[in-house]
């Protein structure tokens, strides 16, 4: 984490990665691997209540739907291949990656189930199954397995082998997938 992201308070994670952070995508991405971690503890206390709170229901729903996404692509289209470009032999960073695309998959195979119950909830204000919610658990839990893979190995790798110009080309993605590359033309129009 750089100096400009370090010791800051980004309340309850609950609020989408500040976008100043693309100054640095890999600092982008440790926050939002935060913001991941708290959706996770957000979903085991859903599956722990007796009566789900909506308003939880709503932020973890709204993070799968419209940021996870995001964040996927991120890596698979722009971190990972670029770490595929620049990893010494040495590295053994396929293997890694390998882990990874495939706990992509499972999330985007186990994602539709997950939103499934949230929306639910929030529509419904119901109590859970034991089944839905041993779905959110495991969810959480496989999610936080592969953070930890992604912060201990990946994140340490990009930073050692990335250069500036990869830096600035997976930010150039990243801003793209959200948006704000149609933003900045804009404002550099005016």
């Amino acid at each position: 984490m750089s100096r400009h992201t370090r010791g800051r308070n980004r309340g309850d994670c609950l609020s989408p990665t500040d976008p100043a952070l693309l100054g640095n995508p890999l600092d982008f991405v440790y926050e939002d691997h935060l913001r991941e971690r708290e959706i996770c503890a957000t979903l085991d206390h859903l599956a722990g209540a007796d009566m789900p709170d909506t308003e939880l229901a709503a932020a973890a729903l709204s993070y799968l739907l419209d940021e996870l996404p995001a964040h996927m692509a991120d890596e698979e289209d722009g971190l990972f291949p670029l770490l595929r470009l620049r990893c010494e032999p040495d590295d053994d960073i396929e293997r890694a990656i390998g882990r990874l695309t495939s706990d992509h998959t499972g999330v985007k195979d186990d994602a539709p189930r997950v939103a499934y119950i949230l929306a639910a909830i929030e529509s419904e204000g119901r109590a859970m199954t034991n089944a839905e919610k041993s779905v959110l658990v495991r969810f959480g839990s496989d999610t936080r397995r592969h953070l930890i893979l992604e912060n201990a190995i990946i994140l340490p790798f990009a930073r050692l082998r990335l250069t500036r110009d990869d830096l600035a080309a997976l930010r150039q993605g990243m801003m793209r997938r959200r948006g704000l590359d149609r933003l900045m033309e804009n404002a550099n129009a005016d």
